[in-house]
């Protein structure tokens, strides 16, 4: 299975449309592109596995794999990435803004539930993210 992030890239944040094998799922708000670097900027462009994490703080939840100099890029409820990502992605059910969506935790649960009956039928779920 593959998800796909079409990104549009702001000064203050990036805000990104995302597809579950070809269908419009929700959009996704990211920090702005600061050359990969370490908590402040969105991942480089490319294409990642996904595999399920669990965590206290964010419970289930997805996080992707080889991600270059990075590691730990989890995908995750939040509605303000500059408030709340650091270097993460979070699905939203809208967009209010650059880097900033509504409902996260509703377009969360859907990708988590496909994701993960994918994960129990042994398939691959990646993630391709472009501009």
């Amino acid at each position: 299975m593959n998800l796909v992030l079409q990104r549009t890239y702001f000064k203050k944040g990036t805000n990104g449309a995302l597809f579950m094998n070809d269908s419009f799922v929700g959009f996704c708000i990211e920090l702005p592109w600061r050359e990969n670097t370490k908590r402040v900027s969105c991942i480089p462009e490319g294409n990642y596995e996904l595999k399920p994490r669990y965590s206290e703080k964010f419970k289930h939840h997805l996080v992707l794999q080889n991600v270059p100099k990075r590691s730990l890029i989890l995908i995750h409820p939040a509605n303000d990435a500059n408030k709340e990502l650091q270097g993460c992605l979070a699905p939203v059910s809208s967009l209010t803004g650059i880097a900033k969506g509504l409902q996260s935790r509703i377009v969360f649960q859907k990708i988590l539930s496909v994701c993960y009956q994918a994960f129990e039928r042994k398939e691959k779920v990646t993630l391709t993210i472009k501009s």
